[in-house]
């Protein structure tokens, strides 16, 4: 049965402690209190997945393919199952526990289509798809993560509701009164025979940067403290309770990072830091950061010990193992030692219990996003849009403008300039000549944002644009130019780099970032710094995502909660041709020392 929240909330309110749930491991045998003669053994293997998005099978929805890549890589659920069961096989069922750590249902039109098309929260709605696989593979426990909170918090508490084990937060906290707003942890027993069972504790951490990202769904609502200060609060009461083996499932990277600089005073990408800081933690899952990790050691500053992290590549392309030895000392178990690894979702098949329960929700959605909404009149691609200004990208920004100028039409800002940003978020992007599908569109804008209107001053847009700016590598003059180095400065990602529409200006790669942008216009004219302008903006980068200057604190004029994927498919729909003179300008381009550098 699913752990019940509020069951868990009234314990611990009663008690201080969080709940303990027992697995389906038989009974614990209890101690004969005679010393044995040769040690008790004990090895347990900890299986984990993290930042799934939506992927079930190998299938790339915006392709209407198998999904493939350079790598041969494999991804989705189906396949993880099948190596799951193999490891169940191989370590006996009752040694093995599974383990997720966030980023369930957003990312794929297969998630989109059951939080909005064919909703979940629906009276009589669906089961999620990621319920019904992860429930049928047998997770024990997934932690949360920031864009489980995408589609609002009676989403994510009806996709909480039909799992069948509990979704873990141990500093997903209620706003008002700093008490868990989700389970924080969860206790298994294993039972060992003439031995007491081994206690597994798993900790559950999500991403601080919910409060930027989700801003609009947890403000006044929920909170998220850091992951360090909740571990130390966490981890010994954990250790009080009797558990012999700590494990912490963190939708958080291990890098020691953020993306969102000093908005929020705890880091993003916590997990190595999680390690150092907080004793008796044997081993931890680290999420959100999209990376490999078969195993990355880090010794804690206060006993000395070593603590083992492992990231599974995300889409389910990776599973992560910890191998967990343990020997009984001393009346007590001791954790010997750990050791992680990584097994490959190509190195196998589908497991065909998967396709049978979910080949019905997967054709529906298949059939979806293959409608025709449109025909365009030339082939739109992204494949050079991070470093040209491409058509494609004006199509966005275009759609975000005639939005948000519908919106505020009859306010007091009706008059004011709009001014839009978007992001080459993908490199494959490829709208074709001719019909045009959803799926095509929803290539273009890969991620559930929704749009904002901030009012911003000139000298605030100048600003933005600079720090956009950083994003590409300097380049002299006399420097051949290599475009697979000219961008990504200080690895910095593709969708952290914005176009803005409705000015021109150019990008002088060959000066210092700060100095870079030149001749910027508006209408023909230089840029005043003192005008105002609405900025059209996806809500992650007006909520802080990116760090870009001024946007986060700009006061908002207006929001709405529908996808700008839907808005752009609606304009298509509308305009019934997507023709590139009703969308395509050249606003930008690079140059070094005033010279084009194409």
């Amino acid at each position: 049965m699913p752990l019940n929240r509020r069951k868990f909330l009234e314990n611990s309110a009663a008690t201080g402690a969080g709940v303990a749930v027992a697995g389906a491991a038989a009974a614990p045998a209890q101690a004969s209190g005679r010393p044995a003669r040769h040690p008790r053994r004990y090895s347990l293997t900890v299986m984990g997945t993290t930042d799934l998005h939506g992927h079930v099978f190998n299938w790339d929805y915006f392709k209407d393919a198998e999904y493939s890549d350079k790598a041969g890589n494999a991804m989705g659920l189906a396949r993880i199952s099948t190596l799951v069961e193999q490891v169940r096989k191989a370590k006996g069922r009752r040694n093995t526990l599974l383990l997720d750590a966030g980023d369930t249902i957003q990312g794929t039109p297969l998630t989109y289509y059951y939080a909005k098309v064919d909703p979940i929260t629906a009276k009589g709605g669906p089961v999620h798809p990621m319920a019904q696989a992860m429930n049928a593979i047998g997770y024990d426990a997934a932690a949360l993560g920031n864009h489980e909170f995408n589609y609002g918090i009676e989403t994510l508490r009806k996709f909480e509701d039909q799992l069948d084990f509990p979704l873990l937060g141990a500093n997903a906290v209620d706003a008002k009164t700093l008490r868990p707003a989700f389970p924080p942890y969860l206790i298994k027993k294993f039972h060992v025979p003439g031995a007491p069972p081994v206690k597994v504790a798993v900790l559950g951490l999500t991403n601080p940067g919910i409060a930027i990202w989700d801003k609009a769904y947890v403000q006044g609502k929920l909170a998220f403290p850091g992951l360090e200060e909740q571990a130390a609060k966490w981890v010994p009461k954990l250790k009080a309770m009797g558990a012999d083996v700590v494990v912490v499932s963190a939708h958080s990277g291990s890098s020691g990072t953020s993306s969102y600089g000093d908005q929020v005073p705890y880091v993003e990408n916590a997990a190595a830091n999680v390690a150092r800081q907080v004793p008796g933690i044997d081993a931890i899952l680290v999420g959100h950061a999209h990376v490999e990790i078969p195993e990355l050691k880090v010794v804690n500053e206060a006993t000395g010990r070593t603590v083992v992290l492992s990231e599974p590549l995300c889409y389910a392309e990776r599973l992560s193992l910890f191998d967990i030895e343990l020997v009984f000392d001393k009346g007590a178990w001791q954790v010997e030692s750990v050791a992680a690894s990584l097994l490959n979702s190509g190195t196998v098949a589908d497991d065909p219990r998967i396709t049978r329960l979910l080949k019905d929700e997967h054709a529906e959605v298949v059939a979806y996003v293959n409608q025709v909404v449109g025909t365009a009149t030339e082939t739109l691609t992204t494949v050079e849009a991070r470093y040209k200004d491409a058509p494609i990208i004006d199509l966005i920004t275009k759609v975000q403008e005639d939005v948000v100028k519908a919106a505020l039409a009859g306010t007091e800002y009706a008059s004011l300039p709009v001014l839009a940003q978007a992001s080459p978020f993908s490199r494959t992007s490829e709208i074709p000549a001719g019909q045009v599908t959803i799926r095509d569109l929803s290539s273009l804008y890969v991620y559930d944002n929704t749009l904002v209107a901030k009012l911003m001053t000139g000298a605030q847009i100048r600003a933005y644009l600079e720090y956009s700016a950083e994003y590409f590598v300097r380049t002299a003059a006399d420097v051949t130019v290599d475009v697979e180095k000219l961008t990504n400065a200080n690895s910095r990602p593709d969708y952290n780099y914005d176009y803005v529409s409705g000015l021109t200006y150019e990008i002088d790669v060959a000066q210092a970032a700060g100095s870079r942008i030149r001749n910027l216009t508006y209408q023909g004219a230089a840029l005043d710094d003192a005008q105002q302008f609405v900025l059209a903006v996806n809500n992650y980068r007006a909520n802080g995502g990116g760090a870009f200057p001024h946007v986060a604190s700009a006061k908002e004029l207006w929001s709405e909660s529908t996808e700008i994927r839907t808005r752009i498919a609606e304009w298509v729909t509308a305009k019934g041709v997507l023709d590139p003179k009703d969308f395509a300008s050249v606003d930008w381009k690079l140059t070094r020392d005033g010279t084009p550098v194409f």
